[in-house]
Order: C-alpha cells, then structure tokens, then sequence
C-alpha cells in the first residue's frame, strides 16, 4: 500500500491550538453482514495514529485502544428551547465557554420536505411558537425551510449536554461553514434554490451565528456579497478577516471575500476567484479522463485573485463565468480549516480515481493589499493518495491541536482519517454502526475532546482518549 511522503519542513506550520474550536433503526446494520473491509483498512496505514482500531462490542464506533466515545445528541429529542433536535448534523465549530465548558455550533443539512428531521415536529406543529421575524424563509407558513444550526453547550467533567436550543431557523441544507476569530460561526447552504410557489426567499447563501450559551436565534441575515452559490465550507484568516470560500460542484470555483470592514460581513465586501497564475482556465482535478495538464503533488504554484460581479447569480453561473475569466476548477470543495498562516480545503472526488484531493493554501504577506500581486499566494496539492483504502471522499475537515489533518469520510463506510506533518496516514474511527457520512469532526478548545457526527442516523458523539500518546515515526 502506497503513502505519499510529504515535505517535512513545508507543513511545520500546522495550527499548534485548537482555535476555536432517536437513535432510530434506519441505517443501523452490522458490517457482519455486508461486504468485509480489508484488514488493512482497520489499521494505521503506515508509521503514524493510535494503532489498530478495536471492535466496538455496540457496533457503532470503531476507536484505537483506550479511546472512547459517547452518544451526545439524537436527532429528535426535545431540546431547551422546547423544539427537537433536527437531522441531518453537519458541519461544527467549538469555542471556549463559561467554566472550562464548550459551546459547539452545528450545522443541519435538512431540505423543506424532510418532515422526520425538522425542529418543528413531523408536522411542523410547532412553528408557531417561533417569531416569524427570526426565520429566514417561513414558507408562507405551510413549508417553511428546516435547515439552520443548533447549539450546544457541553460540560467535559460531566460529559453532558447542559444546554441544546436552535440558534438560526429558516435555511435550507446548511452543510458546512467555519468559525471566526470574534466567536461566531459562518454557516453555509449548500442549495442555490430560488423564491417560487412554496419558498418566499431565494436561498445559496451564507449566515453568520454567535456562540452563546444563551438560548437565542440569530438574526437570519443573508451574507449576499459573498455569492450565491451550493455553498459548502468558508475559512476565516484571524489575522485580515479574509474569507476563503469552497463550492461543492464537480467544476467548482475557490472564492475569496474581502470585506469593507473586519469582523462586520454583513457591511459587505468583494467576492474573488481564485486562478493559477499564467495557466487560465487551470483544471486541478487530475481526472484521468481529463486531456488536461495535470496538478503535480507538493509543487508550490502561484495565484491570482480575480474580482466577479453579478455574485448573486440568479443564473447559478458564477462558476462558469469565473472559469471563463481564468478561475481555476475544483472537483467538490468541501471542508476547509486555517491553520497558522495555512488555509487547507478538500476536493472530494477530485484526483486520478476520483477518490479525493486535499489543498493548501499559502496566502501572500500581502494578502488583499497593494503589492500582493509581486508576492503571490501560493496553492499547493497537499495530498492525493489515489487508494480507497488510505481515504476516500474527503469532506469535513479540522486540524488537530498536535498538528494533524483530521478529516471525515463522505462514504457508506467511513472513517475519520489522519494526515501527519510528514504526510503519513492513519485511520482514527470507522463507522460500523450505520451506512452513513462522518459529518463535522473538530476539537474542543482545550484538545481533550473530538466531536463528530453521523449524520444519517442524526448523532453527535464525543470522542475522549491519550490524545499525547501517538506512535508518530
């Protein structure tokens, strides 16, 4: 089994903190009785994780020995706020809260029709004990969209949920999203769903949502500069308040949005696509079928940032015009993490065998400013393993406060997957319990816990361990 060896000194400057950061029986099956994974697919892949994974005597969650996990939150129960717990967890952030606590931001990827899944009961029955003025899309009262975040506010000494309420209603398909420096969470849909006989508000958006313990929804203010599009995940430089942008399309862009003020998206900003300097119109995703210059691995190549308007594209054309201006084409991006002056994002059917892709972006000393264009950003291909049973479908992603990409599978059978500073691979979890995505891994800000979800099954889980003792070479 093959593993790319990465540049040692090139990825020295992963994030060294965590900056932030009913059970049901549909899906729920033995592997027994599917297809067996290989064995090496259970173990580390080479030099690097916790060791083998251990049987889970539940059949849920498969962790390295002395890990352990803890069901959180079910799709359906009732939380503080009196509404239930809706499906369809996604993407998360996690951030320091009162008394060592952790207050955890999640998105749900729930559409208007998925009745099972919404905070409103099957029957949406309880829509109406909710302001109409903080829903974003009320459906003319009969389909109001069901997709949104929910927060919850964790006690690690305890290992319970203290607090869980719905903290932004209305959208539709929230997917991923990112955190930002000043304690909010940018949440993304990934729809580009317009007004029309049931929907009252165009959709394809992204929201901003703070971290509070306090039961509250956010004001649902679409932040429309920064395009309209199938939204997946956005990355914040702590630093500029730049944010990096990924679309989840087979011939999608990489966006940047600059905004006319720090920490105020909702004053508005320029959008941006990203091109490969001197190589117009350049394809990234290396598909073997592909008559196109392929992306080489760890080989450094500059960008540039090319400025489109019209973002709110009623046409959903943004990628298409901003390919034509000479934007570079990304196969799905999906998750995206910044790190220490690093932004990395993945491509999930990107690479040879469509197997998937993971980016890093080096932003220029001069990102956004006079001068940037005479010290360019530079966007490399981080990793491309090209073999399913190293990882496959790369979707959310973190990094770990020890230095690692952490990443989720978007695969009937998943895993969560690790990535080393020197390119080695391991496997951290393996879903066994159903045929569903990992969905929105991150750490707490004090690194003791590692939250994820399943999301088919609509469940939260934490993740406790020896964190300090890897078997790194």
């Amino acid at each position: 089994m093959h593993t790319k060896q990465q540049n040692n000194s090139s990825r020295r400057n992963f994030l060294k903190h965590s900056a932030v950061i009913s059970l049901g029986f549909m899906g729920l099956y033995n592997f027994t009785s599917c297809t067996p994974a290989p064995a090496s697919a259970t173990k580390a892949v080479k030099g690097g994780g916790y060791g083998p994974l251990v049987p889970d005597p539940n059949r849920i969650l498969n962790l390295p020995k002395g890990f352990t996990y803890k069901i959180i939150s079910r799709k359906g129960n009732k939380m503080s706020d009196g509404f239930f717990t809706p499906g369809a967890p996604d993407g998360m952030a996690t951030f320091a809260g009162p008394g060592g606590r952790t207050i955890i931001v999640r998105n749900h990827e729930v559409s208007p029709a998925t009745l099972e899944s919404s905070p409103f009961g099957s029957k949406n029955e309880l829509l109406k004990l909710i302001d109409r003025n903080k829903v974003y899309d009320y459906g003319r009262g009969e389909y109001p969209a069901l997709g949104g975040t929910s927060t919850l506010v964790y006690n690690h000494q305890t290992q319970q949920v203290e607090r869980e309420f719905l903290s932004l209603a209305g959208t539709t398909r929230n997917c991923a999203g990112g955190p930002t420096p000043w304690n909010s969470w940018i949440t993304c849909e990934e729809t580009i769903e317009k007004a029309g006989e049931k929907t009252e508000k165009d959709h394809g958006y992204t929201f901003e949502v703070p971290a509070t313990e306090t039961i509250s929804l956010a004001e649902p203010i679409p932040l429309k500069d920064m395009g309209r599009f199938n939204h997946e995940a956005v990355a914040v430089d702590p630093v500029t308040s730049i944010v990096y942008l990924t679309e989840d399309r087979p011939d999608g862009l990489i966006y940047r949005f600059l905004p006319n003020e720090p920490k105020a998206f909702a004053k508005g900003g320029r959008l941006q696509v990203l091109s490969i300097r001197d190589q117009k119109s350049f394809d990234t995703r290396n598909w073997k079928d592909l008559k196109t210059a392929k992306m080489e691995s760890n080989k450094p190549m500059e960008v540039e940032w090319l400025d489109i308007d019209n973002v709110e594209s009623p046409d959903d054309d943004l990628r298409y015009r901003g390919f034509e201006k000479g934007a570079a084409r990304f196969a799905r991006g999906e998750g995206m993490w910044f790190g220490k002056n690093e932004c990395y994002f993945a491509c999930t059917n990107g690479g040879h065998l469509s197997h998937g892709q993971v980016f890093r972006y080096i932003p220029s000393a001069l990102e956004g400013q006079p001068g940037e264009k005479d010290n360019p950003g530079k966007v490399e291909l981080f990793a491309e393993p090209n073999d399913s049973q190293i990882l496959k479908s790369c979707d959310n992603l973190t990094i770990a406060p020890w230095g690692d990409l952490v990443l989720c599978e978007d695969d009937p059978h998943p895993f969560i997957v690790g990535i080393t500073p020197k390119g080695e691979y391991y496997k951290l979890g393996e879903n066994v319990g159903f045929r569903s995505e990992f969905a929105g891994g991150v750490f707490s800000p004090d690194g003791s816990t590692y939250f994820v979800n399943i999301q088919g099954a609509g469940l939260t889980i934490a993740v406790t361990g020896p964190w300090n003792n890897t078997n790194k070479a």
